[in-house]
């Protein structure tokens, strides 16, 4: 397994859930929660391909990737728009906090699939054109 991927992953996760949570609050001010939900993520999921190209595995953006990433974030919406519905509306959760209960949800499932999109395997697993070393950055 790949800990220093995982670590750069969750600091990625941070400050993507931070700039999404932000743009939720802010949009929230003059939209329905579950449209700035998408608003937010959306913007943030762009911030977030970024992050992880250069960041978490340090590879060169593409065109083929930024359009693969979405796929990556998919199983992340569908569980936190999910998640952010059922506690706002069946848990009478607030709906500031609601959306940051969700996300804890999605975190594992997201890194499996963006680990995927971008490296073509999972956690644990070596790549035959990588070697030990660029397995453990």
């Amino acid at each position: 397994m790949n800990l220093g991927r995982i670590v750069r992953f969750g600091a990625v996760g941070v400050v993507n859930t931070g700039t999404y949570y932000l743009c939720y609050v802010l949009f929230t001010t003059f939209l329905p929660y579950f449209a700035a939900h998408v608003l937010a993520f959306v913007l943030s999921m762009i911030g977030s391909y970024f992050l992880n190209c250069y960041f978490t595995f340090r590879v060169k953006p593409s065109w083929k990737s930024f359009l693969l990433f979405p796929l990556s974030t998919l199983a992340n919406f569908v569980i936190q728009s999910v998640g952010l519905w059922a506690l706002v509306e069946f848990a009478d959760m607030n709906e500031k906090v609601a959306p940051l209960v969700a996300a804890v949800v999605a975190i594992p499932i997201t890194f499996v699939v963006t680990q995927l999109v971008f490296r073509g395997n999972v956690p644990g697993d070596l790549k035959k054109s990588e070697t030990p070393q660029e397995a453990a950055a």
